[in-house]
């Protein structure tokens, strides 16, 4: 299963991490892979670490990491150092997908931002990814202005390329407003989960605990009702 989002900095991390403890949660064995890290050069941690911090993985992987906060494609040219190629992360996905449950993926930036290159020097995208995986993808999206247009943007290309898509609100505000209650209706008929902001920063026995009520059972959680839902946690 590919995650990716609408844009940079939308809450793919956490809510890879969400998933990955409620379908831990139901008894799943679970690998997380990132193909392409950027911006390692700070020594903070990677996005699997926020991962495995968060909901303990069975598996964590990091295929390719590359200092400058800089599409991974971009960034390895900026490095002097080899892209990732495409069937490379394809072999690498599959590998953990003969030994796990669910194995998911977790994307950098949107989903035609350019990753690597193919055996013929073209680049590839996470979008390509998916279409040689033959999986089905989560879109993280924002709560607030814009994210319609950026998410029907997204689900259009992914409907495109013939890869199933829901919809995953990456960090729910606690005090919502009326841009954010009139998108949640919108974006009901795609929507397969909505994460808490600020949930990243829970204590991990927490966050593992509650993850299962952020999701709906399409992503292996209890979820049916947004609006009681968003009024809980608001």
């Amino acid at each position: 299963m590919l995650v990716t989002g609408t844009d940079t900095e939308v809450g793919k991390t956490v809510v890879t991490a969400a998933i990955t403890a409620a379908a831990q949660a139901a008894g799943l064995r679970v690998a997380v892979v990132k193909p392409g890290q950027t911006g390692t050069a700070t020594g903070e941690p990677g996005d699997v670490d926020t991962v495995t911090r968060l909901a303990a993985p069975l598996t964590g992987r990091t295929l390719a990491s590359f200092p400058e906060p800089l599409a991974p494609l971009a960034a390895a040219r900026v490095a002097d150092l080899p892209p990732l190629e495409l069937y490379a992360a394809v072999d690498a996905v599959r590998e953990e997908t003969d030994k796990h449950d669910l194995v998911l993926v977790e994307g950098a930036g949107g989903l035609l931002v350019p990753m690597g290159l193919r055996p013929s020097g073209e680049p590839w995208t996470v979008a390509d990814l998916a279409v040689s995986l033959g999986c089905p993808a989560v879109v993280v999206a924002r709560a607030g202005l814009g994210t319609l247009n950026h998410t029907a943007l997204t689900l259009e290309a992914l409907e495109r390329r013939a890869v199933p898509a829901g919809v995953v609100v990456g960090a729910w505000p606690t005090d919502p407003e009326l841009v954010h209650w009139a998108n949640l209706t919108d974006l009901v008929p795609h929507l397969l989960g909505a994460v808490p902001a600020g949930a990243g920063a829970m204590d991990p026995g927490v966050f593992r605990r509650s993850a299962p009520g952020w999701f709906t059972p399409s992503l292996y959680g209890v979820l049916d009702d947004w609006r009681a839902w968003a009024e809980e946690i608001s």
